[in-house]
């Protein structure tokens, strides 16, 4: 499994920083605090996401993955992607994407009889001349699954030339 000593990173951040907690608004919830219990049937679309600590001159990258696949127990296959969104700009402290997406959303899908799963979501300032298209499959087609099981978002992070955490957060479904 990879060490995605980038994801232990982020937790620790939120937890001694609360402003690093990335705003997330996932179906009618808002204002999600980390941990934040959300039904599976809920959190289908790509979540809203904000920080207000963004600069509109800036672009900025989202990453989500379910970091407790397929057993919080039991990670082998984790953690899973479950989004990369460049080409995010600010607007009024909402992140909105203006380019097309490396790997689409996928929502939450534990197996049967699991315990809820982190759904964890990373904010990075996008690289100059970063290329999306560089790491997405042709022509916008949606990313397999087989690409997504065990992501090793450590190795995404330097192959990207991403900088630090800007600001995370997570919710929980099963």
């Amino acid at each position: 499994m990879p060490a995605n000593k980038s994801v232990q990173r982020a937790l620790s951040l939120i937890e001694s920083d609360k402003s690093k907690i990335l705003g997330l608004t996932v179906g009618s919830h808002t204002n999600i605090k980390p941990g934040t219990y959300i039904p599976r049937a809920d959190a289908q679309s790509a979540p809203q996401i904000s920080f207000e600590l963004t600069d509109p001159s800036k672009t900025y990258m989202v990453v989500g993955l379910d970091i407790d696949a397929p057993f919080p127990s039991l990670d082998i296959l984790g953690p899973i992607l479950h989004w990369i969104q460049p080409g995010m700009r600010t607007e009024n402290a909402v992140l909105k994407a203006t380019e097309p997406f490396v790997a689409n959303y996928i929502g939450p899908a534990p197996p049967p009889g699991s315990s809820p799963h982190r759904y964890i979501f990373f904010l990075y300032e996008q690289p100059a001349g970063f290329e999306g298209s560089r790491y997405a499959p042709p022509d916008g087609q949606n990313l397999s699954n087989w690409h997504r099981m065990r992501f090793d978002l450590d190795a995404w992070e330097k192959k990207t030339q991403l900088g630090p955490v800007l600001a995370a957060n997570y919710f929980c479904s099963n």
